[in-house]
């Protein structure tokens, strides 16, 4: 069963350097598949796969076609909004949920199809979360489209009361002068050098701190 399928990202986005993998396997198993970074240019088709794409899609747009999907790193319907691994990579949490789900008018809300999790140790850095990020989103993303159409038909509604994340701000990568670099180890190994490094402030000055891996031990 050959499908139209489109993936579509923020232009700056992390993740597109990933989505060529997902890209070569869907034409690999002879799906017609489309790129695109504007959720304007969204033609009509099976399935889109919203991927690190921060643009709101309306009514009219999403009706283009069967199903559009989205990948989101938190228990639904907690933990909606934006940077949701981010936001519990701070929170000290480990074992991340991270589910695909259908994308609907309001926001984040729609039915879950797969679900899995994201497993750390605690060391790693914003460039080994992204990349275990990437890796399960293409997994997940994979077995829709391997167990379509049946999968839709094991959707299941959000249960619960909702909880939101902000959007990440410079000032949630402000350190604490006072507190140990252990303390703050989750806010350092979680920040972006180049977007959203760690800072802090001294005598009136603000100082940027860059982080990363110099050595592993055995």
């Amino acid at each position: 069963m050959s499908l139209k399928i489109t993936i579509i990202s923020d232009i700056n986005s992390w993740i597109n350097q990933y989505l060529p993998n997902l890209f070569n396997l869907l034409v690999a198993q002879g799906h017609q598949v489309k790129g695109l970074h504007q959720v304007a240019e969204i033609t009509p088709g099976d399935i889109v796969f919203y991927l690190s794409c921060g643009q709101i899609a309306s009514e009219a747009v999403l009706s283009r076609n069967r199903h559009n999907l989205v990948v989101h790193e938190s228990a639904l319907p907690q933990g909606r909004g934006w940077s949701p691994l981010t936001w519990q990579i701070l929170e000290g949490k480990n074992k991340i949920p991270i589910v695909l789900f259908e994308a609907e008018a309001n926001v984040d809300s729609g039915k879950i199809y797969l679900q899995d999790h994201l497993v750390f140790d605690g060391t790693e850095l914003i460039d080994e979360l992204r990349a275990a990020q990437a890796q399960k989103t293409i997994e997940l993303c994979q077995q829709f489209v391997a167990k379509y159409p049946s999968v839709v038909q094991q959707g299941q509604d959000q249960v619960g009361t909702p909880t939101f994340y902000p959007r990440r701000r410079p000032q949630d990568s402000q350190m604490n002068v006072d507190k140990t670099i252990r303390e703050q180890f989750n806010l350092l190994r979680d920040g972006d050098n180049d977007s959203y490094p760690a800072t802090f402030d001294i005598a009136g000055h603000t100082y940027i701190l860059k982080i990363s891996i110099f050595s592993q031990s055995e």
